[in-house]
């Protein structure tokens, strides 16, 4: 009565800097490091910092609006620099380093450093969106428990099998590693759907294409294994006449002479005569066999059938006679896709591939086994539709970013999120490198140019703000986290260009529309700002401060119909309480 199926470990409290165990969370932008192309496609967002207090802030911008989280978090290997500061005052557990195969709280840590995560993660889904999650046989078992625990075991959609060394690790203890695995979670499974692959170059040779779409030979149309006699079936046998290339069925009054519902009899006299009769009228006449006795085929005399014939029916002529197939379509007047497979495996997976593309990048071997970006692409390609918002906040060489540049020349609409921290300077010598390159081209190492994929980047730190952490906030940190939360405000809004900062208020906007934010309590620059309001034409998200949910500042734009007004700094306030 008091104990459930699922997943127990030792909740290792996290220790993190005393500035944000005791401050509030938020956004400062690192206006010098953003890269601004105005070619139409998307703005993504780097995050830097902690990825735990980066899906903080997120909580707040980005609540129920993602499409698909990929994250490729530590495997905990023992040797992959996985850390975790244990909160707890004992000098024998970690203090921030990193944490040995042999620690009996190894499993523990990672358990504890992932809750978290993928709890606060959670609700940045929208309610048909997708977490996939990239790991290896050291915590897949713990990994899908406790993603059952957090998503629900009925929103598992797949663990699938990902060969990233097809010729195996040799250097693994009684069998040659060739796999990981790639976790896939739905938020709701009754609401998301995948899409299929498109088939390569070599894969659409295999393809005829008729008036109807893309076909290729499938199974013979006479029925093969158990029951495919006659006498199993009866009603499924029946002459196919063939004339210019074309199948033709029996008529309905033919067929139902032929045999009869009723008594389940066969009039093989009948047979004979339409036989002659179609065959006199210059058509050829293909019966089923199974061995020296007629067969059936495997559809049934229909209205229906007698219409597929003419289109979906291939006629094989050999030197033995004529033998039918089936047309397997592709989706009507589409190119031809197949549905992924439970395993997943291209030549293109190789982590070694990974490894390449970063050196051609960055000049380099800048990170130890990054993604290959071809694999990113196809989950990417399966997971979302052409406009989506894509998050990943375990970041590391930056590849999750780099598959949406790529996808966004193709035709796709994807803005990305990224969040990394900069241990070992990851975030300045790796990951923000990479992107300017792929972003602004850059030269391989072939010292060839590579051009660039285009699109536009705004860099963000998480930062601290007040003298109390969020449970204890006085009204000096709320008067603060008002002052400061511009660059949050602007990101929920997606008007992520600055335009002006007053001693009392901000200005961002997009193509769209702007945000303006009040956000001090004097009235000292009121009524500048007030007007500035209503020169605007298009629409305004107006943010005012309020000790409360409602501003006593309301009034003085009631006139204007295209403001939507909003409060600060409480309902940032409630959710990250919610979080606390």
């Amino acid at each position: 009565k008091t104990e459930r199926y699922g997943i127990t470990w030792l909740d290792v409290p996290e220790a993190f800097e005393d500035e944000s165990e005791n401050q509030l969370p938020i956004l400062t932008e690192e206006k010098d490091k953003a890269i601004l192309i105005d070619d139409g496609k998307p703005t993504h967002v780097f995050i830097e910092g902690d990825n735990y207090h980066s899906l903080t802030c997120l909580n707040y911008t980005h609540k129920g609006t993602v499409d698909l989280i990929y994250i490729d978090p530590p495997y905990n290997t023992g040797k992959d620099g996985f850390t975790y500061k244990d909160k707890r005052i004992i000098d024998k557990f970690p203090d921030g380093t990193s944490v040995p195969k042999d620690s009996p709280l190894r499993h523990s840590y990672w358990l504890s450093f992932m809750f978290k995560r993928l709890d606060l993660a959670k609700d940045l889904l929208k309610d048909d969106g997708k977490i996939i999650i990239s790991i290896d046989d050291n915590e897949v078992a713990n990994l899908v428990m406790l993603c059952a625990r957090i998503f629900g075991s009925q929103n598992q959609v797949a663990i699938l099998p990902t060969v990233m060394n097809l010729k195996g690790n040799q250097d693994e203890f009684a069998f040659a590693g060739t796999h990981e695995y790639t976790v896939i979670f739905a938020k709701d499974i009754s609401k998301c759907r995948f899409n299929l692959f498109d088939l390569d170059d070599s894969e659409l040779d295999k393809w005829d294409e008729d008036d109807i779409g893309f076909y290729k030979k499938g199974a013979p149309m006479r029925a093969t294994g158990e029951e495919d006699n006659r006498e199993d079936r009866p009603e499924m046998f029946y002459p196919i006449f063939i004339r210019n290339d074309e199948a033709f069925s029996l008529s309905k009054d033919e067929h139902s002479k032929l045999y009869d519902k009723v008594s389940k009899d066969f009039d093989d006299v009948y047979l004979q005569e339409i036989i002659s009769k179609y065959e006199s009228e210059g058509f050829e006449t293909v019966l089923p066999y199974s061995g020296d006795n007629y067969g059936r085929w495997r559809w049934g005399f229909s209205e229906k059938n007698k219409e597929r014939l003419k289109t979906d029916a291939i006629i094989n002529r050999t030197k033995n006679g004529i033998t039918l197939y089936k047309k397997q379509r592709a989706d009507l007047n589409e190119l031809p896709t197949k549905k992924p497979k439970s395993l997943l495996y291209k030549p293109e997976y190789s982590s070694g591939n990974g490894t390449a593309q970063i050196k051609n990048i960055l000049g380099y071997k800048a990170f130890k086994n990054p993604k290959p970006i071809d694999l990113i692409i196809d989950l990417l390609q399966i997971s979302i539709e052409k406009k989506a918002t894509v998050l990943d906040f375990f970041a590391g060489s930056g590849t999750t970013l780099h598959a949406c540049l790529s996808l966004n020349n193709r035709g796709y609409n994807i803005q990305s999120i990224i969040c990394t921290n900069n241990e070992n300077n990851i975030c300045a010598d790796v990951t923000y490198p990479r992107i300017m390159n792929a972003i602004v081209g850059h030269k391989n190492l072939k010292k060839n140019h590579v051009e660039g994929l285009g699109n536009s980047l705004r860099y963000y730190k998480t930062d601290f703000v007040g003298y109390n952490n969020i449970m204890s906030a006085t009204d000096e940190d709320k008067s603060i986290l008002a002052q400061k939360a511009g660059y949050l405000l602007a990101l929920a809004e997606g008007t992520l260009k600055e335009i002006e900062l007053s001693s009392c208020f901000q200005f961002f906007e997009n193509d769209h529309k702007k945000t303006a934010i009040y956000f001090k309590e004097e009235m000292n620059e009121m009524e500048d700002f007030l007007e500035k309001i209503e020169a605007i034409e298009g629409p305004v998200v107006l943010y005012l401060f309020s000790w409360g949910n409602k501003s006593e500042f309301d009034t003085l734009f009631d006139h204007l119909e295209n403001v939507t007004i909003k409060t600060i700094p409480q309902p940032i306030l409630e959710i990250y309480k919610k979080i606390y």
